[in-house]
C-alpha cells in the first residue's frame, strides 16, 4: 500500500488514526478470523471494542458520541480492513451504508434513540434494499408498507443478501408506500426486536464467509408512526444519495485489497523455486506483476482524485459509478492474475490469495452490478 506520506489527502491525524486501526485489527481481529469464517459470523464483542476505538461511524456528529471526523477517517478504516484481510467485519456496511441514512435524514428523536448505540457498537445496523426479484432494479421491490388509522405502519415482504442481517439491531428498510395514488419508495427504521421481524438462514456464499448475510422476512410487522425515516415517498432519492458514498467506499476497498494481493504475490514469487531459480526471475512473472502494478498504481491515483472530489461535495452519481465499475473490474483482473502465480497452491483455501479471489467476485455485483454501472454511465454520454 502506498504510504499516507505520499498521499497528500491525508493529514498527520489520519496517519495516527491508521496506526491505531491497524494495531487494533492485528490484535483483536486477525487471530480470530479463521474461526469466524468457520462459524459464519464474527463475535459480537468485536463491535463494542471497535466502537471504543472510534472505528465505527467515524464521521458521525460529536453530539451523539461520534468523533465528527471527515470522510478520510472512514477511508482509513475501510482500507485497513482490506489490508488485514478481515472481510467478515461488517463495519463498513454499518458505518458507510446504514448509519448515514440516520445521520442525514433522521429526526432529532430518531438520532437520539439510535446513534449513540450505533456509534459505540452496542447496536449493529444493516440496510434492507435487495429482494429475490429486485436487486439493482429497486423499483421492482415488492415489500410494502401501509399506514394504519392510528398512524402506525404495517410491513409485509422480504429481503435477501442483507449484510449484518443475522446480527443487526436496526434495519434501514426500503418499502413501497402509496403516495397520492402512486407507489413510491419510503425508508423505515426497523427495530429488529419487534414481533413480525424474522431472520431467515445465514446464506452460504462463495466467499466472505465470516460476514453474516441473511434473508429477512416481515410478517405483518407493525412499526410505530415515528419509524418513517425522512419524508414519505422520498426513499428512492435518499437511496441514490447513499449509493454515491457506498460505491466510493467499494472502490476504495478494492484498491486496498488489490494492493494486498500484490504484496502476497511478490513475496511468493521470490520464495518459490522452479527450474533452479525463483519464479520471480521469469520474464512472464515480471510481465504479469508489471500489469498488476500498473493497474494498482492507476487505481490508487484515480480513486484518490475522486476522493478529493467527494470530500469537496463535487462527486456525482455518474462519477461514483465510474469509480465503482473501474475498481471492481480491476480487482477481478489482479486477484485472478495473482492466484495464477501460486499454481496449485492458489486453489487451496488455506492460502489467502484463494479467499481473496473468491471474495473479489462479489465486488462486480454488490452495490450495483457492473452492467448497471455501465448503463448509468452510458445514459449520460
Amino acid at each position: 500500500m502506498i504510504s499516507d506520506a505520499r498521499r497528500p489527502l491525508f493529514s498527520e491525524e489520519h496517519i495516527i488514526f491508521r496506526e491505531q486501526v491497524r494495531a487494533f485489527l492485528e490484535r483483536e481481529a486477525v487471530p480470530h478470523h479463521d474461526r469466524w469464517e468457520a462459524e459464519g459470523q464474527v463475535d459480537r464483542a468485536i463491535w463494542t471494542a471497535a466502537g471504543a476505538q472510534g472505528m465505527l461511524c467515524p464521521t458521525a456528529p460529536e453530539a451523539f458520541g461520534g468523533v465528527g471526523g471527515d470522510p478520510l477517517f472512514s477511508v482509513v478504516v475501510v482500507e485497513e480492513l482490506a489490508r488485514a484481510g478481515v472481510s467478515g467485519l461488517g463495519f463498513w456496511v454499518h458505518s458507510e451504508m446504514a448509519v448515514p441514512y440516520v445521520v442525514n435524514f433522521g429526526s432529532e428523536a430518531q438520532k437520539q434513540r439510535w446513534l449513540p448505540g450505533l456509534i459505540s457498537g452496542a447496536l449493529i445496523a444493516a440496510v434492507g434494499m435487495t429482494e429475490p426479484d429486485a436487486g439493482s432494479d429497486l423499483r421492482g421491490m415488492k415489500t410494502r408498507a401501509r399506514q394504519l388509522d392510528d398512524g402506525r405502519w404495517t410491513i409485509k415482504g422480504q429481503k435477501v443478501f442483507i449484510s449484518n442481517g443475522q446480527m443487526c439491531d436496526l434495519l434501514v428498510l426500503a418499502a413501497k408506500t402509496e403516495v397520492e395514488g402512486r407507489d413510491r419508495i419510503s425508508l423505515f427504521l426497523v427495530d429488529a426486536a419487534l414481533e413480525g421481524f424474522r431472520r431467515g438462514r445465514n446464506l452460504d456464499k462463495l466467499g466472505v464467509h465470516a460476514q453474516d448475510t441473511s434473508e429477512l422476512f416481515f410478517d405483518d410487522l407493525v412499526l410505530p408512526a415515528d419509524a418513517l425515516l425522512g419524508a414519505i415517498g422520498e426513499g428512492f432519492a435518499y437511496l441514490r444519495h447513499g449509493l454515491v458514498r457506498e460505491r466510493m467506499m467499494i472502490a476504495v476497498s478494492c484498491v486496498a485489497k488489490a494492493e494486498r494481493a500484490m504484496a502476497l504475490t511478490q513475496e511468493h514469487v521470490h520464495q518459490r523455486k522452479m527450474f533452479g531459480t525463483s519464479l520471480g526471475a521469469f520474464q512472464n512473472t515480471r510481465f504479469v506483476l508489471a500489469d498488476c502494478a500498473t493497474d494498482i498504481t492507476v487505481g490508487r491515483e484515480f480513486i484518490d482524485s475522486f476522493l478529493a472530489r467527494y470530500i469537496a461535495g463535487e462527486l456525482d452519481e455518474h462519477n461514483a459509478a465510474i469509480a465503482k465499475l473501474w475498481a471492481t473490474e480491476m480487482i477481478g483482473r489482479v486477484t485472478d492474475a495473482c492466484l495464477q502465480m501460486f499454481g496449485g497452491w492458489g486453489y487451496m483455501t488455506e492460502y489467502p490469495i484463494a479467499r481473496m479471489w473468491a471474495e473479489a467476485r462479489v465486488e462486480r455485483i454488490a452495490g450495483g452490478a457492473s452492467e448497471v454501472m455501465r448503463d448509468l454511465i452510458g445514459a449520460q454520454l
